[in-house]
C-alpha cells in the first residue's frame, strides 16, 4: 500500500450542524473507526494490529488508561482506540522535503489537525538559531546539542523536563533519574493539568492519590456514580463495564453540565444487539449541574444522608467505620448542616427534589463507586470538591470493600504509571533517599516547577533550555499566548515526538524534533527485542509489547533517546551506566524495583500473563497513610462561581474525533457536528436572553481581574442542551481563553470548566478562530 498525500488544512465554511446522538458505540463505532484504518493502513496491518490491541501478548492501547478485563475478547478496543492505533501506525511519512519547503513561519498558521496528518516523523530534525526551517541531524550531533546546551547553563534550575502520560515505566523512571542526576526536580507533567487536584485531594483525605477500586468492584456496585466525566468518548471501554455492572443490577447517576451520548445509552458493538436492539440506558438519573455546582451538591446530598441518620439513629451512617477508621466527623457534621438549600439551588441549577432522589439512590445502596475526571478536576475548588467525594464515600463505609470506592478516571495511558515511576516535581523525601541509595547520588530536594510554573519561569527567562517527552505542552497548557510567547524565549526547546505538533513549530531560538518508536513498534536493543510495562487508572501494572517493524530504522526508543542524551551530558561523572540501561530495560526495571515502592520483584511480576497489581492501602486493608493514621472526613466551604449578568460560564471540552490535543477528523459525530471545530455550544434560552442566535457567528471574549480580554473570534453558534448559564468550546482552540493565573486551590491545575465570557456579534468570517489579546 502507499502512503496518501498530506492532507490539506481546513475551513469552517461548510460546517454541518444535525442533532447530537443519544448513544455511543454500535454500528457506527465499528464503522467509524475501521474505516479509517483499512484506507491508511490496508486490511492487513489493520487486521495484526487490531487483534494486539490490550492483548496480554500484544501492546497497550495508547488512547486511554482504562483497566483491562480479566478475559479479553478478540477485540479489546473502543473507536477511538482505533483511530490513535491508525494515527501511530500509519506508513505516511514527514519527508526531509516536507521541511524543506515548509518554514516554521510558515506552519505557525496551520491547525493541529493538519499537522499531525502530515505523517510520521523518522530523523532527528534541528531548527538553528537563525534559521527558519528544520534540517536532519545525526543522533550523535543531536545528542551533543543537548548536552552542550545543557551543560552551559549557570545552574541545572535553568532547565526543566516535561512529561506526557503516553511515557512507559522504564522511560519515566530514566527520565526523572536523568533529570535529578543533572541537579533539578524541574519535571512538570501532564498530570498538572488534569488529574492533580485528585492526588491532592485524595492524598490528603486517604493517603494515596489512586482510585481504591479494581476493574470487577464495578460488576459488584450498587450504584456508580459519574461525575464530570464523557465516556462515550473519552474512555468508551468503561461503557462495557457500565453494561455489566446494570445486568447485575446496579444503578448508575450520571452528574454532567452536558447530556453525553454515552451517559445516555449504548450499544455494545460485540454484540447482535449492538445492531439491530434498542440501545440499553446507561443513566438511570442525570444530573444536568452548572460548571462549578459540584460540590454544592455533594455536600446537599450529605446533609440528607445526615439527617437521614437523625430520624434512624444507627441505621444509616457506618458508625463502625467511622469510628474505628476515620476522624473529622464531628466538625464535618456541624459544618454540614449550615448548608442553604437556595444556595445550593442557586449553585446547582438543580431542582430540591432531583437532589432527595439522588439522595434515595445514594441511602438504598450498600456498594457506592463515585467516578470523576476533568470536569471536576479543572475548577477552582476541584480539590476540595473531591475531598466532599471521598466525604460522602465515608459516611457510609464505601472505601475498603468490594463493589465501592473512589475511581479518578485517567485520560493519557500511563500518566498515573510517570507519577508513580517518579516524574513529579515534589516527589516525597522517602522516594529521593531510595533514588540516592540506589545510585549513589544525592538528588536534589527542593521542588521543582509544575507546568503552570514551568510557564511563569520561562517567561520570566528562568528556565532556557525545555525538553518535552511525548505530549504537546503548548497544545495542553491554558493562556496560549503567553504560553507560546514564553517558549520563544527559551535558548533550546526539545521534544521527543511521533508526530508533529504545535510544539514543533512554537520553539525557542533552537529547536530540535527527536523521532520515537510508537507503542506499536517492536523495540529492537542490543540484547533483543524489549518490552515495556504501564500503569491502568487501577493501579494494574502490565508489559506492552510491539508487534511491527518501526517505520524507519532511523527512530529511536523513548529509552534509548533520554539514555542517549543524559550518557551524552553526564557521562560516567556519577558511575551511572546510561547506556547499560538502553541495552537491556531489565537493567531499569531491577533499579525500579529497589527504588519505586510496590515494585519488589518488578522483572517476575511484570513478565506474568495479567501483571500484577500495586499495594492500595485503603483499598486492600482499609489503612489509611495519612499525617493522623486515619481516613480525613474534611470541612470544606463552598465559594460560588461569580458569573456577572451578560455572561457565560465556559469550559473546555475534546470533539468525539479527538485524544487529548491529537484531532483524528472535523468530526464530533455525537454532538452533531460535522466538518469544523471553531464552534460554541450555547443553551437556547441563553441565545435568547443575550439576543444572539442559533448560527450566528460570534468573537468569545473571555474576561479576567486587571487583565486584557482575550478573544477567539468568528465561532459559530450551535444551539445546544447544555446545562443554563453555561456554554462549551473544543480545546486546544480555546485554550487561549483560559488565564494562565487562573488555577484549581492547592493542585495548580488550569480552570478549564469555568471560564468567565461575553459573546459578541462578529464581523470576522465564521470559521476563522484567530486567537488574539485586546
Amino acid at each position: 500500500m502507499s502512503p496518501k498525500a498530506p492532507r490539506e488544512d481546513f475551513s469552517d465554511d461548510e460546517i454541518e450542524v444535525g442533532p447530537p446522538k443519544d448513544y455511543a458505540a454500535g454500528f457506527g463505532g465499528v464503522y467509524h473507526s475501521m474505516e479509517p484504518a483499512i484506507l491508511d493502513m490496508g486490511l492487513p496491518r489493520t487486521v495484526r494490529l487490531m487483534t494486539k490491541i490490550n492483548q496480554k501478548d500484544g501492546f497497550d492501547c495508547m488512547s486511554c488508561a482504562w483497566p483491562d478485563p480479566s478475559h479479553r475478547k478478540i477485540a479489546e478496543f473502543c473507536e477511538n482506540g482505533g483511530k490513535a492505533v491508525t494515527w501511530e501506525a500509519t506508513p505516511l511519512k514527514v519527508s526531509r522535503k516536507f521541511f524543506k519547503e515548509n518554514s516554521v513561519i510558515s506552519m505557525l498558521d496551520k491547525t493541529e489537525y493538519w499537522l499531525g496528518q502530515q505523517g510520521r516523523i523518522t530523523e532527528p530534525m534541528f531548527k538553528d538559531e537563525g534559521s527558519d526551517h528544520y534540517v536532519p541531524v545525526s543522533w550523535d550531533r543531536a545528542f551533543q546539542i543537548v548536552a552542550d546546551e545543557l551543560n552551559a547553563l549557570d545552574h541545572p534550575n535553568e532547565a526543566s523536563f516535561y512529561t506526557s502520560g503516553r511515557a512507559s515505566n522504564e522511560a519515566a523512571f530514566l527520565y526523572q533519574l536523568f533529570a535529578r542526576a543533572y541537579g533539578t526536580n524541574n519535571l512538570p507533567d501532564c498530570s498538572n493539568m488534569c488529574h492533580e487536584s485528585t492526588g491532592t485531594a485524595m492524598t490528603y483525605s486517604v493517603g494515596i492519590g489512586k482510585s481504591t477500586v479494581s476493574y470487577n468492584d464495578f460488576l459488584e456496585s450498587d450504584l456508580i456514580i459519574i461525575m464530570g466525566q464523557n465516556p462515550g468518548t473519552n474512555h468508551p471501554r468503561m461503557l462495557t463495564a457500565l453494561e455489566d455492572a446494570k445486568k447485575n443490577g446496579a444503578k448508575i447517576i450520571a452528574v454532567n453540565p452536558l447530556p453525553e451520548a454515552g451517559l445516555i445509552g449504548y450499544k455494545d458493538p460485540q454484540t447482535v444487539r449492538g445492531y439491530i436492539g434498542k440501545p440499553l440506558q446507561i443513566a438511570d438519573q442525570f444530573m444536568q449541574v452548572r460548571l462549578g455546582g459540584d460540590m454544592a451538591l455533594l455536600q446537599a446530598v450529605s446533609k440528607r444522608v445526615l439527617e437521614a441518620e437523625a430520624k434512624n439513629p444507627g441505621r444509616v451512617l457506618d458508625h463502625d467505620f467511622i469510628e474505628r477508621y476515620c476522624d473529622g466527623f464531628e466538625e464535618f457534621a456541624e459544618h454540614i448542616q449550615t448548608i442553604d438549600e437556595r444556595n445550593v439551588e442557586q449553585a446547582t441549577g438543580l431542582a430540591t427534589a432531583e437532589i432527595d432522589e439522588f439522595a434515595k439512590r445514594y441511602l438504598e445502596s450498600n456498594r457506592v463507586i463515585i467516578c470523576w475526571a476533568m470536569g471536576i478536576t479543572q475548577h477552582r475548588q476541584g480539590v476540595d470538591t473531591i475531598k466532599e467525594i471521598i466525604n460522602l464515600l465515608l459516611l457510609r463505609g464505601n472505601i475498603g470493600k468490594p463493589g465501592a470506592g473512589a475511581s479518578p478516571i485517567r485520560g493519557h495511558s500511563n500518566v498515573q504509571g510517570d507519577r508513580t515511576m517518579g516524574v513529579w516535581e515534589q516527589m516525597p523525601d522517602s522516594f529521593l533517599d531510595a533514588l540516592g541509595k540506589e545510585f549513589n547520588f544525592d538528588p536534589p530536594r527542593d521542588h521543582g516547577v509544575d507546568a503552570v510554573h514551568g510557564i511563569r519561569a520561562l517567561a520570566d527567562g528562568k528556565i532556557k533550555v525545555w525538553v518535552g517527552l511525548g505530549g504537546n505542552l503548548l497544545g495542553a497548557i491554558s493562556d496560549s499566548n503567553l504560553a507560546e510567547e514564553a517558549m520563544r524565549k527559551t535558548t533550546l526547546s526539545v521534544q521527543l515526538s511521533t508526530k508533529l505538533n504545535r510544539s514543533h513549530v512554537v520553539t525557542g531560538k533552537k529547536a530540535l524534533i527527536l523521532p520515537v518508536l510508537g507503542r506499536t513498534e517492536v523495540d529492537q536493543q542490543l540484547s533483543g527485542p524489549q518490552y515495556i510495562t504501564v500503569e491502568d487508572s487501577v493501579c494494574a501494572v502490565h508489559a506492552s509489547h510491539g508487534q511491527i517493524e518501526p517505520i524507519a530504522d532511523t527512530v529511536r526508543s523513548e529509552v534509548a533517546i533520554i539514555g542517549g542524551i543524559a550518557h551524552a551530558t553526564l557521562g560516567d561523572s556519577l558511575g551511572i551506566d546510561w547506556l547499560g540501561m538502553v541495552d537491556n530495560y531489565d537493567v531499569i526495571r531491577d533499579h525500579i524495583s529497589r527504588v519505586v515502592p510496590g515494585c519488589d520483584n518488578y522483572n517476575e511480576k511484570t513478565r506474568r500473563r495479567d501483571g500484577f497489581v500495586l499495594p492500595n492501602p485503603p483499598r486492600d486493608e482499609r489503612r489509611f497513610e495519612t499525617e493522623t493514621g486515619k481516613a480525613r472526613i474534611t470541612v470544606n466551604t463552598a465559594e460560588p462561581v461569580d458569573c456577572p449578568p451578560g455572561r457565560l460560564l465556559l469550559q473546555t471540552l475534546r470533539s468525539h474525533d479527538q485524544f487529548n490535543t491529537t484531532i483524528y477528523s472535523l468530526n464530533d459525530r455525537y454532538r452533531g457536528i460535522k466538518k469544523g471545530r471553531y464552534v460554541i455550544f450555547v443553551h437556547p434560552d441563553d441565545l435568547a436572553e443575550l439576543g444572539l442566535s442559533d448560527g450566528q457567528t460570534v468573537d468569545i471574549f473571555s474576561e479576567w481581574p486587571d487583565q486584557p480580554d482575550r478573544v477567539l473570534r468568528g465561532f459559530r453558534i450551535v444551539s445546544y442542551p447544555t446545562a443554563r448559564g453555561c456554554a462549551a468550546a473544543y480545546f486546544p482552540e480555546a485554550n487561549v481563553l483560559v488565564p494562565l493565573d487562573s488555577t484549581a486551590i492547592g493542585s495548580n491545575t488550569p480552570v478549564s470548566k469555568a471560564v468567565v465570557i461575553r459573546l459578541e456579534p462578529s464581523s470576522t468570517p465564521a470559521g476563522v478562530g484567530r486567537p488574539v489579546t485586546v
